[in-house]
């Protein structure tokens, strides 16, 4: 009988990334997290992400059940989260801004976060949540950028292959509030730190740019990046790097001493486990190659594509038997060549079909958890054998279509974009490819 891997590979991919999602979404009552008690002053929650509105639902919902009803009475707070990704909490505001450009709607919602840690006292509770996204929403320049030209930083560090973490280390020095900054305006409050992490290797301190974390970047790394990608930045940022003017609090600062680790709720590792186990639940044989994959999308693409290609020709007796499953997750990186429509796993996929070249008994999905793929609507994509026939029948050079950076539009025609909305939250790339 076949297995509805056989039957359907592409269904069955895109349940392996429902499983995926499903297993990062934040449950603070399902990991039985302990709040410490509140002490008399005012309880805080504030964050910032993809991940931020479901955050702060799950941890209404929880303290609920853990404080006295008139602890619970005394929250309040505030969070931002990208457009489309909002959910109606009972007690914390839910804010919608603009990812990965800021916007005016981030820079508000970044001040009103202000106001309300402002003058608090060691009887104060705040309560950070942080998800991936955080930085480009939660938007407080530094005094002398505009919000203009912080957009403009941030265009030029998406669009030239810098990594998350070289493009954090410049946000963080050019922020009132990223970097252990908004941790210093909370004091002498109580400081907790819940995270869900897209970034790869799970440093809190990266995630959201670690606003109230030490930051073990300098201001020396931030002038190395603008320097290696050519950002132009006001002569008096540059200058503020070379002296160390706008340096960041770093580990041994005494105000890190009373903050506890944060907690890591959800990470890739969570949901390449799950997807895994419901592979192996579905008598294939999976293997995680890393949670933690970093690279050109392209260059990525077209390895991951050899490798598959190796795979499916092996003999039986290979320690990778068919059928068989290869899971990964990580960041990869675009550097923007082309004037086309598509985010960094579409490129890949773009790049992975040009390998395998309709190769029988390869299929894969790349999509990001967080169900946009760079700023356009769709997930990722799906590519099966039927992609790269209906690219011909349709006198789509996939080449072309690479080179113009324009994979949105090559499997919008094809039929394989993966479109599922906002998913609410974010532990970055799922990639899964099928060989049979």
């Amino acid at each position: 009988m076949e297995k509805p891997f056989e039957k359907y590979p592409v269904s069955f991919l895109r349940t392996l990334f429902k499983v995926a999602v499903s297993a990062a979404m934040p449950n603070f009552k399902e990991l039985g997290l302990k709040f410490p008690t509140p002490k008399s002053g005012k309880i805080i929650v504030i964050g910032a992400g993809k991940g931020a509105a479901s955050m702060a639902k799950s941890f209404e919902q929880a303290a609920k059940d853990f404080w006295a009803a008139a602890d619970y009475e005394r929250l309040q707070g505030l969070v931002v989260t990208r457009y489309g990704h909002g959910l109606a909490c009972e007690k914390v505001e839910v804010i919608e801004a603009s990812h990965p450009i800021p916007d005016k709607a981030g820079q508000i919602a970044a001040q009103r976060i202000l106001g309300l840690i402002s003058n608090l006292s060691a009887d104060d509770l705040v309560v950070f949540l942080a998800s991936g996204g955080g930085s480009a929403l939660l938007t407080a320049p530094i005094d002398g950028i505009t919000l203009d030209e912080k957009m403009m930083i941030n265009k030029e560090l998406l669009k030239c292959g810098a990594s998350i973490f070289e493009i954090n280390c410049v946000r963080k020095h050019l922020s009132k509030i990223k970097g252990g900054r908004l941790a210093q305006l909370c004091h002498p409050a109580q400081v907790l730190t819940y995270a869900i992490s897209d970034i790869p290797g799970d440093d809190p301190s990266i995630i959201a740019s670690g606003p109230t974390l030490p930051d073990s970047s300098t201001c020396e790394d931030a002038l190395r990046v603008i320097t290696k990608y050519d950002i132009q930045v006001p002569d008096f940022i540059r200058e503020g790097l070379k002296t160390s003017a706008l340096e960041t609090p770093k580990v041994g600062d005494p105000l890190f001493s009373s903050i506890p680790e944060p907690v890591v709720l959800t990470t890739a590792k969570h949901s390449l486990e799950a997807a895994k186990r419901f592979a192996e639940d579905n008598e294939l044989n999976a293997e995680i190659l890393s949670d933690s994959i970093e690279g050109e999308a392209q260059q990525v693409g077209a390895v991951f594509g050899a490798m598959s290609l190796w795979l499916a020709r092996k003999d039986s007796d290979s320690a990778l038997k068919k059928p068989l499953v290869l899971i990964s997750g990580g960041e990869t990186t675009v550097t923007v060549k082309g004037g086309g429509r598509g985010g960094r796993n579409t490129d890949f996929l773009l790049s992975f079909a040009h390998a395998v070249d309709g190769a029988k008994g390869i299929y894969a999905i790349a999509a990001d958890t967080d169900g946009i793929d760079g700023s356009e609507d769709n997930a990722g994509a799906t590519y099966s054998p039927q992609i790269i026939q209906k690219g011909h029948d349709f006198g789509m050079n996939l080449v072309d279509y690479l080179n113009k950076n324009d994979s949105y539009t090559f499997f919008g025609a094809t039929g394989g974009l993966l479109v599922t909305g906002p998913t609410r939250t974010n532990v970055n790339d799922f990639r899964a490819i099928l060989i049979i």
